[in-house]
Parts: C-alpha cells; structure tokens; sequence
C-alpha cells in the first residue's frame, strides 16, 4: 500500500462515501473483488495485485470470506488496512456462518472503527458447501436479510446484498430468489451484486423478474473472466450457475495463455452486453489476478 491517504472512504467535507451513490452515478462503475492470502507470498502477491488495479480507479474493491467465513480475521483485517492505508474505497464483506449475534456485532465494531461504511451482508454457505444442509449457529443469524437489520441497526452503513441470476443452489426456485432479495431491500439493503454468470440473459431476466415484485435497488453484476477451464467449471457448479456447452468447445481446444485470451475477450463481451442493456457497471472477481481485470477494463474504455 503506497499511502496512507483517506480520501477514498471520506468524502470532501469528511462524511463517508456511500457505495450506493457511486453505482448510481452517471457513468458506470467498475470494481473489483479480492480473495484474503493464505500465505505469506500471497500476501505480497495480493498487495501487488492490489496496487496494480488501483490505478485503473475503481469505485469500490472488496475481500471476500473464506467458504463457511474460514477467513473472517483475516478478511477483516485486510479491509481495515485497505481502509486505512489506502484511497480505495472497500467493502466489507460479512457472513452469517458460525457466528453468534455479538460476535457480529463485535466485527461491525472494528469496520466501525477503521472507517469502513460500506458492508456485503450474505448468509454465507455452509461449511460442505452450497448444497448442504444449513446449520443454524445458537444466538445466531439464519438469513441475510436479518444480518442487515442488524448491521443497519449497529450505525449508518451502506449495505449490499448478494444476488443469483440463475437461482442459489440452496433455493426452491427462482421466485424464492426473487422474495429474499425484496426481504433484504425492505431490510434496509441499497445495492446488490450477483454471483458468476455467463450469458447476459440471465441477468436481465432476474433484475426483471425482481423489478416486477418491487425491488429497486441497483443490481450490478458480477464477472468472472475465465482463466482456468477446469476451475470455472467448479466454480459454475458450486454457484448453481450453467457454465455454457459453447465456451466449453471453444476453450479446451486452447492453451493456457490462449484460454486467459479469450476468456477476457468474452467477458469484455459479456459487459458490453450488459451496459448496453442496463446494467449500472460491473464489478470483476480477480482472483487477485491483475492482467484479465484489467484488459477488460480498458477494452469497455472504463478506465480512468
């Protein structure tokens, strides 16, 4: 981290930078989303990563939690650092998993105090996974929409919610999808962002079906550009997402370089799509990879 300049989570008369204003600007946003290090050369990588794609001036950059909140600590402590020694704007991000309502309540705190605003409210997945059944944590919270009523009651955060264009794995249906994403708006959540996806049809059919059962709040969606055929594909079946048969076809025939080639191609794609479309501006999984990031970001001519 090059500085210690506060500028990015302060605006100009001091009050904080609400994520919300900034996906509801003019223009659209672009951000960008970490995974903590688990290791002492993934800590410099990640620091580097994160320099890196600074100077492409996102909105907002968050680090997300380990599966079954693994990582909380250490996810807590990097965003406090990022809020601290950084211009960045962070989000942090915050599960219900294994977690009594004071020890929510205690992380809030330290956001609180490092001057992180602007927060990520998700259930979380179990610790098997996705699919497996849910366990509820004594003094606990079971759903995502009571963890923003209780961040919103601890002070004035800006809260995001998740979302999943193609249903959680853990849901009924779409329409269930649907009403917990109104639950958690009428819970007090301001924006959400999506899970993987990729066609831009399952984007809009979502934010259609939620804008038709009131919900208003900014659903910007999440990219994640391919790099790796074997990883996406896991990551696809984990979030319930259909990685499509096409892309398939189209990456196993190329090399490793060639993959990440293409897989920015089509996320640059994908992005045009959804901006033409709509959408209020992207928001990128790096994987603490700098390179597909930003080539995306500057073929849609949004870097600044």
């Amino acid at each position: 981290m090059a500085n210690d300049d506060l500028s990015g989570t302060r605006g100009a008369d001091g009050s904080s930078v609400r994520v919300v204003d900034l996906i509801t600007q003019s223009r659209p946003s672009v951000s960008f989303e970490f995974f903590p290090p688990k290791t002492d050369v993934g800590e410099q990588n990640f620091w580097s990563a994160l320099d890196e794609l600074a100077l492409l001036k996102p909105d907002f950059v968050s680090v997300t939690y380990g599966a079954g909140g693994s990582t909380r600590d250490r996810t807590v402590a990097i965003t406090k650092r990022i809020a601290t020694q950084s211009d960045l704007i962070p989000v942090g991000h915050f599960t219900c998993v294994g977690a009594t309502k004071d020890q929510v309540r205690e992380v809030i705190g330290e956001f609180a105090q490092a001057g992180v605003s602007n927060l990520l409210a998700l259930r979380g997945d179990p610790p098997g996974g996705p699919s497996t059944p849910w366990e509820p944590t004594p003094d606990g919270i079971n759903f995502a929409s009571e963890l923003v009523e209780l961040i919103k009651s601890e002070g004035d955060f800006c809260v995001g919610v998740a979302a999943a264009p193609e249903g959680h794995p853990g849901s009924e249906s779409i329409d269930q999808d649907v009403q917990a994403m109104l639950a958690k708006q009428e819970a007090g959540a301001e924006f959400a962002l999506t899970q993987l996806f990729f066609e831009a049809r399952h984007y809009f059919d979502f934010v259609e079906k939620c804008q038709a059962a009131g919900v208003t709040i900014p659903i910007v969606p999440g990219i994640q550009p391919v790099t790796n055929l074997g990883q996406i594909e896991r990551f696809a079946e984990l979030s319930g997402a259909q990685f499509p048969q096409y892309m398939h076809d189209e990456l196993i025939e190329l090399d490793e370089s060639g993959v990440a080639q293409r897989g920015a191609e089509n996320a640059t794609e994908l992005c045009r799509e959804l901006l033409a479309g709509g959408a209020p501006g992207v928001h990128i999984f790096t994987l603490n990879r700098t390179e597909p990031a930003a080539t995306i970001v500057r073929n849609l001519g949004l870097d600044r």
